[in-house]
């Protein structure tokens, strides 16, 4: 090879090595992969506990709430919270019975607090015009919520019937939550919505409430046990007249109470008084029985 041969290929030799040595390993394997961000677990707790439903400070929420019997009603979907509302369930009485509605509050740490004076303050004149009523006096208060277990002062009742009913109100109330499962009355032995579950009429209508301003298509729930766990609703307008119709299955039959959830609709020009009305149809003669009748406020429409 002559000199200025050799002297060629060396130089190639060269500016082959410096490119090797400038480039090195590519950046896509040197470096890894890109930063990802930090998972959501990591965002402050400040975040997640300003979001959550307020429950009592003194009470150490339990890991789990069991599963409750189905002869009971669970939670109500409907109780919600948001950084300055929350929303909450409250049963009072009608000829005897159970039947629930709900109210939206200022938010607070002290939800039991909070349930228990709207069961002493009683029922908004539209729902007082359904035949709703509270047992519940001023004065009934929480002394101490430990391992799910709400320990109550309550006032000294008329009788056994009321007391009864009474007690039954602040359960049904409390036991929303999900750090209370029981409720002792005092020194009394400790009690649960199973305690009371024959208190309830055979449909309860969880929504609408009394008096709420609704639009179509509504969704009409609640819980019942009726014939082949047919719950039937139907709508009507101010003059009496029927504006919507329709049906639906519960889910547990006859003998057993389950959770239901109607979807209506209706068409309606104006603004109006109303009433839903949830039934059953007796098997014996066809007719409505167990009715619930829910004065509403129809929204035009539909």
């Amino acid at each position: 090879m002559s000199r200025r041969g050799a002297d060629r290929v060396t130089a190639s030799v060269l500016v082959a090595a410096l490119l090797v040595g400038g480039c090195g390993t590519p950046r896509s394997g040197a470096l890894g992969p890109a930063p990802t961000a930090a998972p959501s677990s990591a965002a402050p707790s400040s975040t997640a506990t300003s979001s959550a439903t307020p429950t009592e400070r003194a009470d150490p929420t339990p890991s789990a709430d069991p599963p409750r019997s189905p002869t009971t009603t669970p939670p109500a979907p409907a109780r919600t919270t948001t950084r300055d509302t929350v929303t909450i369930e409250l049963w009072f009485v009608r000829a005897g019975q159970l039947v629930p509605t709900r109210r939206a509050r200022p938010a607070t740490v002290a939800t039991s607090r909070l349930a228990l004076t709207e069961l002493a303050a009683g029922p908004t004149p539209a729902e007082a015009a359904t035949g709703l009523t509270t047992l519940v006096p001023a004065g009934v208060e929480v002394t101490r919520i430990t391992d799910g277990m709400a320990t109550l002062r309550v006032p000294s009742a008329d009788g056994p019937v009321q007391r009864r009913l009474r007690e039954a109100q602040v359960v049904w109330t409390l036991t929303q939550f999900p750090t209370v499962r029981q409720v002792r009355v005092e020194d009394a032995a400790p009690v649960d919505r199973t305690d009371y579950a024959d208190l309830l009429p055979p449909i309860v209508v969880t929504g609408p409430i009394p008096g709420e301003r609704v639009w179509a298509p509504l969704v009409v729930t609640g819980t019942a046990t009726v014939f082949e766990a047919t719950v039937s609703v139907r709508v009507l307008d101010a003059a009496g007249r029927e504006v919507a119709a329709g049906f639906g299955t519960a889910s547990c039959g006859s003998g057993c109470r389950g959770g239901y959830r109607v979807v209506v609709g209706w068409h309606t020009a104006r603004e109006q008084k109303g009433t839903v009305e949830v039934y059953e149809v007796s098997a014996r003669d066809g007719s409505r029985i167990n009715t619930m009748a829910v004065p509403v406020v129809l929204a035009p429409g539909g």
